[in-house]
């Protein structure tokens, strides 16, 4: 989903002006600061003039020390406060660009799920970065060179009046001229700014994807694809920020040659006034000074616009990220979730993530505390939108969906998810020890209930066989440990939290046959007195389930124990078949003669199979 640019400027930068108040008596002092600096930087081209017309035409060697020891210090004294002014400001502004950057993170983690499904992480990964980045460059250049450079434009407009009145009005006279050419190139800048900052994000988003995908693209061998698609995606950042470039390379040397023919009618009126001794050489070498940095304020305060358009063009983006509702959100009289017993019940509940597009039609299930509910059926049946519905990552569009009685709308997220536990069929893990990712389960847990968790989850043993054991560091989303262990941690994970309602996905789709037999021993114990609910793509891990439901096409077609669905040989029966076979196929490719899978064999077979 792509989010258009908004362009109320006005309504940008008063909204940015939010995160300046607090920080405005920080920014009341370094505005004295600025005046002061930019005080001190126009009185030495004054001194120079007066240095020529007193010491250097008379020859007295003492006024010229006296006033080079007035200038040198007036030097020393302005950089100083410049490096304080400059310090105070980078600290005000890292605060603020932190509390965007918290603000947009915070927003990230309320956002619904349906958010993230429509829309790119590497895109929301350069609002926190390249667009807070530009709003960075903003404030602190902005804020700071802005008053610096109107402050140094009007003392300097006054130094130059009280020097000389003619030779002031023939360097305003192209003061017009100056601010058209400026103001013309950065209205062009701006669209094309805009369009960077969009094209920035793209690129980040296909970078993160392929880096992530980077096995996958091997596998499948779409190496060159996957750089014709990056090298598309980076013709469009080249396009854009060349023409962004442009617009800005060609701003200095139009005000350089401006500014070039204003100072060369300057000198020349200025030689003829002095040749009729009108004005002294020292005014003209004060004036010449002055004149010459004058120009430059009006120069940087083109950049500045420049900048100030990126900032803007960000903060956009930013703000248009912040205003994006989310999805679920707690009622305002939502009420604590009470400890769960366990009773769940859907209620006539339909669903779809695409308005007019059904994906569960008059779902009605009851789980009793306690029991164990098991949903099957091909992929894209709705299995795990039913538990994504139970977990409220979406709401139902009709129906309801009730724990002990309760609307699940009616309580908070977070105390209706602090009772859940869910193990989903693509385990996550994040950088860190194994320690601390199977204790983000529970905090507060102890390294002894940890490790009794692991044990439960049989993770113990291959954990202790690492080189650090608990505290060996998993890399990125755990790429240095294998499926079926990233699983197992994941499995852990849960067994911590201790949860009243357990979500398995696909738990142990990721194990192997015989890791299988011990985790389906540890599920066991840890489903005992706690309602569970069951998505099984290996139809023999559901035998001892108290219902069984088989979805297809978003509708429950099928319900009962394991063995009643066997004996109607329905759909259940058909889908149980299926993978009863290939199971046979398989051990006679990998397996020894007379060798099954531990475990399997009889308990596999339904009653009445040959």
């Amino acid at each position: 989903m792509r989010i258009e640019s908004v362009k109320d400027l006005k309504g940008t930068a008063r909204r940015l002006m939010h995160y300046l108040k607090p920080h405005l008596g920080s920014l009341v002092g370094i505005g004295i600061l600025l005046v002061i600096t930019t005080g001190f930087s126009l009185v030495n081209p004054y001194l120079f003039g007066y240095a020529v017309d007193t010491a250097i035409a008379h020859g007295s060697l003492a006024q010229l020390a006296r006033l080079s020891l007035i200038m040198l210090g007036v030097f020393l004294a302005g950089g100083l406060l410049g490096f304080v002014q400059g310090y105070w400001l980078t600290v005000v502004s890292q605060r603020i660009l932190r509390t965007i950057r918290q603000d947009i993170f915070d927003h990230l983690q309320a956002l619904s799920l349906r958010f993230f499904d429509q829309n790119e992480a590497g895109d929301l990964m350069s609002r926190i970065t390249n667009d807070v980045e530009a709003i960075n460059r903003g404030i602190s250049n902005v804020l700071s060179q802005l008053l610096s450079n109107i402050l140094t434009l009007l003392g300097i407009i006054i130094a130059m009046l009280t020097l000389s009145v003619p030779l002031t009005l023939v360097t305003i006279l192209v003061l017009p001229l100056m601010l058209f050419t400026a103001a013309s190139l950065a209205r062009l800048s701006r669209r094309a700014f805009r369009e960077t900052q969009w094209a920035i994000g793209s690129l980040n988003a296909v970078s993160e994807e392929t880096i992530a995908g980077v096995r996958t693209i091997q596998a499948f061998r779409r190496e060159q694809a996957t750089i014709e698609r990056f090298d598309q995606t980076s013709a469009r950042v080249r396009k854009a920020g060349t023409l962004a470039e442009t617009y800005i390379a060609l701003l200095p040397p139009a005000i350089s040659a401006i500014s070039t023919l204003a100072i060369a009618v300057v000198v020349g009126m200025g030689g003829w006034l002095a040749i009729r001794q009108i004005i002294s050489i020292g005014v003209i070498v004060s004036f010449i000074t002055y004149a010459r940095n004058f120009f430059e304020p009006v120069r940087s305060l083109s950049d500045l616009y420049n900048q100030f358009q990126a900032a803007m063009a960000g903060a956009e983006r930013i703000f248009q990220l912040l205003d994006v509702r989310p999805d679920i959100v707690d009622k305002p009289d939502a009420a604590e979730m009470p400890p769960i017993q366990g009773h769940v019940v859907f209620d006539h509940v339909y669903f779809s993530y695409v308005p007019g597009v059904p994906v569960l039609k008059d779902i009605c299930l009851e789980a009793k505390p306690g029991q164990t509910i098991a949903l099957v059926g091909p992929t894209g049946a709705g299995k795990t939108t039913i538990v994504n519905l139970l977990a409220r990552f979406y709401d139902v569009d009709a129906g309801r969906i009730t724990i002990d009685g309760i609307d699940i709308r009616d309580v908070t997220q977070d105390s209706l998810r602090r009772q859940l536990g869910i193990v989903l069929q693509e385990p996550f893990l994040f950088s860190g020890t194994i320690m601390e990712n199977i204790r983000y389960g529970r905090l507060d847990a102890t390294d002894e209930e940890v490790i009794e968790a692991a044990r439960l989850a049989n993770a113990d043993q291959f954990i202790r066989r690492l080189p650090e054991g608990y505290q060996t560091d998993i890399s990125e989303r755990g790429s240095n440990l294998s499926e079926g262990q990233r699983q197992l941690i994941a499995i852990a994970r849960t067994i911590l939290a201790n949860p009243r309602i357990l979500i398995l996905d696909e738990a142990t789709s990721s194990v192997d046959t015989r890791t299988e037999i011990h985790l389906q021993e540890a599920l066991l114990k840890l489903m005992e007195g706690r309602t569970a609910f069951v998505i099984a793509h290996r139809l023999s891990t559901i035998r001892h389930a108290d219902l069984v439901l088989a979805v297809h096409e978003g509708q429950i077609i099928e319900r009962g124990t394991h063995e009643e669905l066997l004996q109607q040989r329905g759909f259940y029966y058909q889908l149980y078949m299926s993978q009863f076979r290939r199971l046979e196929a398989i051990e006679r490719l990998v397996l020894p003669a007379g060798q099954g899978t531990p475990g399997a064999g009889p308990a596999l077979a339904p009653s009445g199979a040959g």
